[in-house]
Parts: structure tokens; sequence; C-alpha cells
């Protein structure tokens, strides 16, 4: 029987298998799916479906630089143990490099590593480590130069909070105190033209009925909202927040001392709007202990 795309396809959504590893069950079986199903379950390669369901909120952020162009990835898995293996470790330092060149998270899954497809990669390594996990994020800066900050680092750049910023001017050392502070601070955005225009007018209609609440006069509450939009920037624009380095200065103030112009960032957390289900020690103890 001829063993056609459509059916590797649908072999590997039934199991989660690898494409290589679902043509040859399919192959070894004559195109039998039910056959394929159970070759596959007894060389262990069909775990990874028995795992997808479960959440998948710890992992690490690894971030590369290379020639102005920074990438950073967000590979997750179920427990922090998992992003303590060695294995695992690799496989997410080998997904940011091959990230570099790719376009986007598609074209990033589809991307190969020794011969496999990040996709497949990550699928069997689902079934060795026996572990939901996924390639969720990716995002990309280019500038004159890109400087990478890992924050709790696991490993040599990656670890649980990964920075980009990428600048003209300046030097290596002021961009790692930058990144080091937007680490900390997660701004929402570079400046106030990079802010969304419905976050900005929210604000203002927040700031604008807490103003009128008080009873005074219009004129007075203007200047109200004026001063309190301008806390609002400092508080979430990066180029307006007091840099933690040296407080006395705005991070723009710091970077124009330094000779330098910050164009972009990127901050990257694991984890970052996943629902955690949360559970007790010993509950988790007793669900690793039945598969």
């Amino acid at each position: 029987m001829a063993i056609t795309a459509a059916l590797v396809k649908e072999l590997r959504d039934k199991t989660g298998a690898g494409m290589m590893d679902a043509k040859k069950a399919l192959t070894e079986t004559d195109g039998d799916m039910e056959a394929a199903v159970d070759w596959l379950r007894t060389k262990g390669l069909a775990k990874a479906a028995k795992k997808s369901g479960r959440t998948a909120a710890e992992g690490l952020v690894a971030v590369s630089v290379v020639d102005g162009t920074g990438v950073a990835v967000e590979v997750n898995a179920e427990t922090d143990f998992v992003a303590k293996n060695a294995d695992f470790q690799k496989m997410v330092g080998d997904i940011a490099a091959a990230a570099i060149g790719a376009t986007n998270i598609d074209a990033l899954q589809s991307a190969e590593i020794g011969g496999k497809t990040v996709a497949d990669i990550i699928t069997d390594k689902i079934a060795t480590i026996g572990e939901n996990m996924g390639l969720r994020r990716m995002d990309k800066i280019e500038g004159d130069t890109v400087v990478s900050y890992i924050h709790n680092a696991a490993t040599d750049g990656m670890g649980k909070i990964g920075v980009l910023v990428a600048m003209t001017g300046g030097d290596e050392a002021f961009g790692r105190q930058v990144a080091m502070h937007i680490a900390a601070t997660n701004p929402a955005a570079l400046n106030e033209a990079s802010l969304d225009p419905a976050v900005v007018e929210k604000e203002r209609q927040v700031q604008i009925d807490i103003a009128r609440e008080s009873g005074k006069p219009e004129q007075v509450i203007e200047k109200m909202i004026e001063g309190r939009m301008k806390k609002f920037m400092s508080e979430i624009t990066l180029v307006n927040q007091a840099f933690v380095i040296n407080p006395d200065l705005s991070v723009g103030a710091a970077a124009k001392e330094a000779g330098a112009e910050i164009t972009g960032f990127i901050r990257m957390e694991v984890g970052e709007g996943i629902e955690k289900k949360e559970e007790n020690f010993a509950e988790e103890v007793a669900k690793a202990a039945q598969g």
C-alpha cells in the first residue's frame, strides 16, 4: 500500500509521533493505521500524545545574537526539574541558534537541526523525557548593536527571563545595564509612541473619572490629568523610567549620557500568561508515580 503524506499526518495527529517515525510505522504495517499506532506504542514513540493535555508552564527562555540580529525563544516543559536537564537545555540552545535564520515561529517549527525538524525533535524529546513540551514563542530584533542578558540563568544563554536590547552608539556594558533594568522593571513599551493607543486612552479616561470625583474645576482637572499621565508614562515606558543603575536619571537620559540611542527591546519570561494549575507536592509525586 502506498504511504501517502495524508496517512502520515493522520498518524502523527493520533499519536504525536515524529514524521519519520510515523512513516516508518506505516511502512512496517503496510499502511494499517491501527497496527501502526500499536507499532509506535510498542516502540515507546507514541508517548507524546498521552502528555499533550498537561500544562507546560515551566521551561526556559534562550537568547542568541549574531551580527546585529537577536532572537529569543521560549520552550516549555511541565516541571522546573526538566529545565535543569542537560538534554533539554541542549535542545533549547539548538532551537535558539536555528531561530536566527527563521522568519517566524512556523518557519522555526519546520527548520531542520541534524536532519530533523524542530517540531519532530520536540516530539521525540517528549517521548524520551516523559513530559509535555512545546515551542511557545519566538521574537526577533535587529540593530547596530544587540546586547543580551539572562536573568536566573540555568546555563549559558538561557534561563527564566531573557532580554535583548537594540541600540545605536554606546557600548556593550551600557547595553547590558539597560537589559538588566528591563529584566527588573518589565516596561510595556520603548516610549509613548510605541504604546498601544487604546492603553493610553483607557488610562486617560480612568484618570479623568478619578479627577472628576474630586469635584475640582475642569481647568484644574486638566492639569491633574497631565501630571498623572506623565507619571503613568514614567512607570511603563522604558526611556521614561528611572534608571535602576542611577535613579536620578531616566533611562533615556542615561542613554544620552552614554552616547547611545535605544531603538528596541525584547523581554521574554517563562510561563507569562499561562494559567498553571497548582498542585500540592504529595499530589505531584503520586501523579508522577502513576506515569
